[in-house]
């Protein structure tokens, strides 16, 4: 029988290593899975390679872990922001390394990853630094930059509603990089608010299949989360 659910956050988290490459889902605080960052922090993992839209808020979440000193590089669209401190701090030290990418490639190069797809041009970044030292190539008239596929060794990410196969619902906004790291990594982790029934999800309302889930954990639905996002 096929049965996905984890009976704990730490036994979840349990295999991940140290130097492992670790997609974490959110945008800003909609949609981060705290819960499972909080455990990773207690898991204790170091020189992990983080994937993430952003570099954290405050003290809290994906902050958290670059403070608990766990982090050696972060890949990112947004690190720097009025809350920014702790990433601040650690880049400013050279206690962490940065590869910043802009937010639509990012996105597309975690989704060229789970689509199998070996490498894509685009026009973005092109005549910047970020395109320096990469291939480029004119296409139609217009400039593009060769960019390559990110893959993780896991993803944490936030969902709704899930099953024991690991089929997964989302809540509005908080699905955001989601769906496309769950299919990017090796090892899924979901943290869901609500665990059903078998059938009791509409096929069609399926965002992200068991397929590319391995572990589902159930945590308490709160008020609020980090930076005061609220997740109800």
């Amino acid at each position: 029988m096929i049965n996905k659910i984890a009976p704990s956050v730490t036994q979840a988290l349990a295999n991940i290593h140290d130097g492992a490459t670790v997609m974490i889902g959110g945008f800003g605080g909609a949609g981060q899975p705290a819960e499972l960052i909080d455990g990773l922090i207690a898991q204790g993992a170091k020189d992990l390679v983080i994937v993430n839209n952003n570099a954290g808020n405050g003290d809290t979440g994906l902050a958290a872990l670059l403070k608990a000193g766990q982090v050696r590089k972060i890949i990112c669209s947004f690190p720097r922001q009025a809350d920014s401190y702790v990433f601040d701090a650690l880049y400013r030290a050279g206690k962490l390394e940065l590869e910043l990418v802009p937010q639509g490639n990012l996105a597309e190069r975690i989704r060229a990853a789970g689509a199998g797809i070996g490498a894509f041009f685009t026009p973005t970044g092109f005549g910047t630094q970020l395109a320096d030292g990469k291939e480029t190539r004119e296409i139609n008239g217009r400039m593009y930059v060769l960019e390559f596929p990110i893959h993780a060794d896991f993803a944490l990410i936030k969902a709704e509603c899930g099953d024991r196969w690991g089929n997964l619902t989302y809540r509005k906004t908080a699905r955001n990089f989601g769906p496309i790291m769950a299919s990017a990594a090796k090892v899924t982790i979901a943290s869901v608010h609500d665990i059903v029934e078998l059938g009791s999800l509409d096929p069609e309302a399926i965002v992200t299949p068991g397929l590319y889930v391995q572990h589902v954990v159930q945590v308490p639905r709160t008020a609020t989360g980090p930076a005061g996002f609220k997740t109800a």
